[in-house]
């Protein structure tokens, strides 16, 4: 299991990097439709890649500072639609969540759909700053209107409350532009089943371009770190908070998290949930609705 520490220096990943202001990544890499892959990074790799993605990469700074907290909440019916969608592989699925910049104090609703050949495509919607548990009539027409618009079929799903999520993000950009990686660490998930933490000795790390073999991807794969296919954070929280019973495509991410035991165990998620009753520290934002 990897080790926690919420006040661990990061230094070593925000020092390295020129500064770019919000607007100016923007109006480089706004990445709204883009192909994303994912790489579970120890620590002590990603250390080694910096200098090489500092020559090529800037660094989102706002009022100097350089890594964000982000309050996620995940919506999905009683059937976990949404979650099996993505663990089989289905080619028309969706990802409705409730997204807030902690640090900016903004919010938006965001619905990510599968469009041709695997591309990602995130609309979204400004939003107020709370996490409530229901959509509102508004938030519910957006995401009706996403889905029918992509995929020309009624959206019926009953969303609500699922996941809670947060986590601290370090985001690059590709000084050409056209490429943005985004960096997670301390990841927390909470379900009605109880609450998970990965360490920060951990990072999940996203490469985004318009082909999918951007320079982040090369030097990740030069530092021998291999895509994971199936690398969903909602997915994964899902799995790890034990709200879904079916997670085997979504082990080796797990695994490398530090959230699912190796051997004989392999098939269980780890239990170090903490008990809902008590306060937990970095989440007072995202209390359950």
């Amino acid at each position: 299991m990897t080790r926690h520490d919420a006040n661990l220096d990061i230094n070593w990943l925000l020092g390295g990097f020129d500064p770019i202001t919000l607007q100016k990544l923007n109006s480089k890499a706004e990445m709204l439709s883009r192909i994303d892959n994912k790489y579970v990074v120890p620590r002590s790799a990603l250390q080694r890649l910096v200098p090489a993605l500092a020559t090529e990469f800037d660094i989102l700074d706002i009022s100097n500072r350089r890594a964000f907290t982000y309050d996620t909440r995940y919506f999905d019916d009683a059937e976990h639609s949404a979650y099996f969608q993505h663990h089989q592989g289905q080619r028309k699925r969706f990802k409705v969540r409730m997204r807030r910049y902690v640090d900016a104090e903004i919010s938006f609703l965001e619905v990510k759909v599968k469009a041709a050949r695997g591309r990602t495509q995130k609309y979204r919607l400004p939003a107020d700053g709370a996490l409530d548990g229901r959509l509102c009539d508004g938030s519910m027409d957006f995401v009706r209107q996403t889905y029918s618009g992509q995929y020309d079929q009624p959206f019926d799903y009953d969303l609500r409350q699922a996941l809670d999520m947060r986590y601290r993000r370090i985001t690059l950009v590709a000084k050409s532009g056209g490429e943005r990686m985004t960096i997670d660490t301390d990841l927390r998930f909470r379900t009605k089943n109880g609450t998970r933490v990965v360490g920060t000795d951990v990072f999940v790390v996203e490469a985004k371009s318009a082909l999918g073999r951007g320079f982040a991807d090369i030097v990740l794969r030069q530092g021998k770190q291999r895509p994971i296919s199936k690398c969903s954070k909602y997915c994964i929280g899902m799995a790890a908070t034990g709200a879904v019973d079916r997670f085997n495509l979504f082990q080796p991410a797990m695994r490398k998290l530090g959230l699912i035991e190796t051997g004989a165990a392999a098939r269980q998620p780890t239990d170090n949930r903490i008990d809902l009753c008590k306060p937990i520290p970095g989440l007072a934002a995202i209390k359950a609705a």
